[in-house]
């Protein structure tokens, strides 16, 4: 007799929540690419002077800029959406944090906390894209 190795199946989302998923990636991708992203590289002031009030420097403004550009491009190729809305929930928890206590401004780190419930939500919607991700770094 042979036992057959149980295979987890991971559930698809339904067509609609695919099409909300996605126009909530495209949406937050082109986000985080274009608004939010590119103005810490050009130096844009608000974002001069915000890092210089956090105290780190040019070197962590153009860090949060490139892990911002890299975490929209990563919500609209599909096999990175998963691990890319994760890295941004992340990345959202620390926003909200710097925002709160280091500038002092708990008012602010609502729409951060906001989007780290938005990134969760499509990272385990896209759990499939894991598995993949996990493929491709072997």
């Amino acid at each position: 007799m042979t036992a057959l190795a149980a295979t987890p199946t991971i559930a698809t989302p339904s067509k609609l929540r695919n099409r909300v998923l996605w126009t909530l990636q495209i949406v937050l991708g082109l986000f985080f690419i274009v608004a939010s992203g590119l103005p810490k590289f050009v130096g844009q002031a608000d974002a001069v002077r915000v890092f210089h009030q956090i105290g780190w420097g040019d070197w962590f403004r153009y860090l949060t800029g490139l892990v911002e550009i890299s975490g929209g491009i990563g919500l609209l190729v599909p096999r990175l959406n998963g691990p890319a809305a994760a890295g941004l929930s992340i990345t959202m928890v620390c926003a909200a944090a710097t925002q709160a206590f280091v500038l002092g401004s708990p008012a602010l780190a609502i729409f951060p906390l906001i989007l780290v419930g938005v990134f969760a939500w499509i990272a385990y919607e896209r759990r499939a894209s894991f598995a993949t991700f996990t493929d491709l770094v072997k």
